[in-house]
């Protein structure tokens, strides 16, 4: 079998200045066309069947194996977020609000660097490996998008691999978790309709403010004491708008947020305690208050017997890596959507380095990677999708 760590190696070079050259250049979601234009170019030059603007901005390409055999799905992320970036790397966006800050841009390299390891391994394939290059994963419906365009058809795919870079985890770290590993992902607005009035008169009023800080503080009793304690829910409160002037009690208040949960049923229990809670308080103290369910996306769930096999190449592939098998995070990820029918497994790469000061959290205005991360994660992938074709 090949050496997939030094073929990844190998390409190390060329996976970074991808990545830069993504970092450089960062497109929101739905907007990847420079980008998508550089993977199907990339991608064509290998020799495969590439298909443009798939899910709008997408991008997929086959491998076809000389042998017949299963199909294995390979999964990344291109878009960036509205944020200023604040790393002062030589590398960093040119352009003004919009920055890589979530480790898409590595993705994106990650994935062209697994094309170009797998191209070279055809012979040896039994099947062949599905490439697919996602717009909008940032809670806009890339993954639904692509969906509807016939992602899983022609040809379906048995299973699926996704893989992101990890700054909660240093570079050598590795999760692979069975079953839940990203939470289902809820957005919620609440509307308060009050009686607005002069501040020095509140008797007067119904005050909307007043019962917007008794539901955000409410809103916390929801997990608290209506979720078992050895089960996990997030309830959110984000935003928080009403009024323009210091003395007038306002007629309205809108608030803001996400609920994250890891079961159906749990998310069932908090979303009807959620409404009750802020229903009632809302009437409690003379408001009406209309709430706005919104999902976003289930949950990530790893196939227990997939996983297994990502765990047992893991240690062979990257023999000095720390496999953990009960990472979970309450972040979300719309690959959801395509592993729901399918057997997956969504890979977590440690990719932080304290000692660089490449530690930011993801989505922070200086979230950068160490680098060595793309070496690791293109190797595991590749000899994943060479195990499951072998």
């Amino acid at each position: 079998m090949a050496d997939f760590l030094h073929e990844s190696q190998q390409l190390f070079e060329y996976s970074r200045a991808l990545r830069r050259d993504f970092h450089r250049h960062p497109e929101l979601g739905f907007q990847e066309v420079r980008t998508a234009g550089i993977v199907a170019k990339e991608l064509n030059q290998l020799g495969l069947e590439v298909s443009t603007g798939v899910g709008k901005t997408g991008v997929v390409a086959l491998l076809e194996g000389d042998q017949p055999g299963p199909v294995v799905l390979i999964r990344v992320d291109m878009d960036a977020l509205p944020i200023q970036e604040e790393t002062g790397a030589e590398y960093a966006s040119t352009v003004s609000g919009v920055m890589h800050a979530c480790g898409h841009d590595g993705h994106t390299a990650i994935g062209l660097t697994v094309a170009r390891i797998l191209g070279k391994q055809r012979s040896s394939l039994k099947g062949s490996v599905k490439l697919v290059f996602q717009p909008a994963e940032e809670g806009l419906g890339g993954a639904e998008s692509m969906l509807a365009d016939g992602v899983l058809t022609n040809p379906s795919p048995d299973v699926a691999l996704s893989v992101h870079l990890w700054n909660e985890k240093p570079v050598g770290w590795v999760g692979a978790t069975p079953g839940p590993v990203m939470a289902a992902a809820d957005i919620f607005r609440i509307h308060l309709q009050g009686k607005g009035g002069h501040a020095a008169q509140p008797h007067f009023t119904a005050d909307p403010v007043a019962a917007a800080a008794q539901i955000i503080s409410a809103l916390q009793t929801v997990v608290a004491r209506n979720v078992a304690p050895l089960e996990a829910a997030v309830v959110s409160v984000t935003t928080l708008r009403a009024g323009d002037a210091f003395n007038v009690i306002p007629d309205t208040a809108d608030l803001q947020g996400t609920i994250r949960t890891f079961k159906a049923e749990v998310r069932q229990r908090v979303v009807e305690r959620f409404e009750q809670v802020v229903v009632g308080i809302a009437q409690a103290m003379g408001c009406q208050a209309e709430v706005e369910l919104q999902s976003i996306t289930p949950a990530v769930v790893n196939d227990p017997q997939l996983t297994a096999l990502v765990q047992e190449v893991c240690g062979n592939v990257l023999p000095d890596s720390q496999v953990d098998a009960t990472s979970m995070t309450m972040g979300s990820e719309d690959m959801a959507f395509m592993m729901q029918d399918i057997p997956g497994c969504y890979i977590l790469v440690g990719s932080a380095n304290a000692a660089k000061g490449l530690d930011a959290a993801h989505h922070h205005p200086r979230f950068d990677v160490d680098e060595e991360s793309l070496i690791h994660a293109a190797a595991l992938l590749s000899a994943t999708a060479a195990r499951l074709l072998s």
